[in-house]
């Protein structure tokens, strides 16, 4: 169990690494090709666009942790559904039918309906 448990971090790690550097390769060649275009800047190393992505996880990703692997969300929707009251959920539904998307009864589903039933 445990020498399955360090091929999946080392696969980890790998595919980490494998991403660090495409990313670092494709910032390099995007920026080695508009940049000396269009706004008369020179061009940079493999390192330089590494340091560019850093810079830009800092300035505009940070580093923190995304629990629940993106599903936390979820669970607590489903905890508030649960706990809400047949005339609340009826509520929650019509609120939910009124707004953009593909919520069973929604707006788009509706006006297609409609449309359909004109012809």
């Amino acid at each position: 169990m445990k020498s399955y448990r360090l091929w999946k971090v080392l696969k980890i790690i790998v595919v980490v690494i494998a991403a660090v550097l495409l990313f670092g390769y494709v910032t390099m060649h995007l920026w080695n090709w508009l940049m000396p275009a269009v706004f008369g800047l020179t061009a940079i190393t493999f390192t330089q666009a590494l340091g560019l992505l850093v810079l830009s996880k800092i300035l505009f990703g940070g580093f923190h942790r995304h629990g629940g692997g993106g599903r936390g969300w979820k669970r607590h929707m489903q905890e508030r559904f649960a706990n809400m009251t047949p005339e609340e959920r009826e509520r929650f539904r019509a609120g939910m039918r009124g707004r953009r998307g593909c919520w069973p009864g929604s707006a788009r589903e509706q006006a297609s309906e409609q449309s359909s039933q004109q012809v």
